[in-house]
């Protein structure tokens, strides 16, 4: 068992990752909406990532609420924190494979899906509210799952309907894994095809660039193959995520009295550079970014 002092030291880390992630998607939030309230218009990559920061931050704070409450008091379910935790989850999951989409139609070239890309631009605000009602169908099932539960766990203490309760809840938390697996596993699944797709798209695109490369394609050369090391980053870390969820939800390895605060760690670990990829991929973010790093080091 791990000791009570390795327990602080992974909440010290855990909440380090925190406070990082909430900047990153509150300097997210405020650069990229700053804008869209001044100009009344934003690129739709940065529509998306604005949302994404929201999001985010909406995410991480019941997150935080969540693990914090079900520790210090473990016999109460705090089932209200979980539900906004499991909706802007799934929220951001959407959010994630919107922008794999978006990017796989854009870069398109000559392929059949050419014809999407002058439509997308127009189609992404419809998108984005699209992911937001997906979101709420889908965490309906979750929170009349957790109701369901609670009022399940209060009549534990009534002898004669303990049978039927304990068959009632098997089913129900076996319900509730699956509803959480798939709910997460479909965008997921649209995010690895897009990204998939996109980095099979650049990398032929990069190989008819050598086949005609002259002086002048060097730099669009370079382009293309940092593009390529962005993506297939975006693609490890993002799929690391999305399994240390998997294993977080079905509880395979780890239990709130063990490693728990170690695995909530790494999940946020996995979340901060996932955050830093996504960032780098906006123009505006990167020189905001440059700004302030070079105004520390000249500090």
């Amino acid at each position: 068992m791990i000791t009570i002092q390795l327990s602080v030291f992974f909440m010290i880390i855990y909440m380090l990752k925190f406070l990082t992630i909430i900047a990153q998607s509150s300097l997210t939030a405020v650069v990229l909406g700053t804008e869209w309230v001044s100009f009344q218009r934003l690129s739709p990559v940065e529509m998306i990532l604005t949302s994404l920061g929201v999001c985010c931050i909406c995410q991480l704070w019941s997150s935080m609420l969540y693990n914090f409450c079900s520790h210090f008091h473990p016999n109460y379910e705090f089932w209200y924190f979980r539900v906004v935790w499991e909706f802007t989850n799934i929220l951001s999951f959407w959010l994630t494979s919107l922008l794999a989409v978006f990017y796989c139609v854009k870069v398109s070239f000559s392929h059949p899906i050419f014809w999407l890309k002058w439509r997308i631009v127009r189609l992404v605000p419809r998108l984005l509210l699209g992911s937001l009602l997906i979101s709420c169908v889908s965490i309906i099932f979750a929170a009349v799952g957790h109701y369901s539960k609670i009022q399940l766990i209060s009549k534990r203490h009534f002898p004669r309907n303990s049978t039927t309760t304990e068959r009632l809840e098997i089913f129900l938390w076996d319900f509730s894994m699956c509803q959480q697996v798939v709910v997460l596993i479909i965008p997921f699944l649209l995010f690895l095809a897009s990204t998939i797709l996109l980095m099979a798209l650049l990398f032929q695109h990069l190989r008819q660039m050598k086949d005609h490369h002259t002086s002048h394609s060097n730099s669009s050369l370079e382009a293309h193959s940092t593009a390529l090391r962005s993506l297939a980053v975006f693609l490890i870390f993002f799929t690391s995520y999305f399994l240390t969820l998997l294993i977080s939800i079905w509880g395979v390895l780890f239990n709130k009295g063990s490693w728990f605060w170690a695995w909530e760690a790494i999940i946020y670990a996995l979340v901060s550079i996932h955050l830093t990829s996504l960032m780098l991929s906006s123009p505006k973010l990167k020189r905001v970014l440059k700004v302030r790093y070079w105004g520390l080091e000249a500090a």
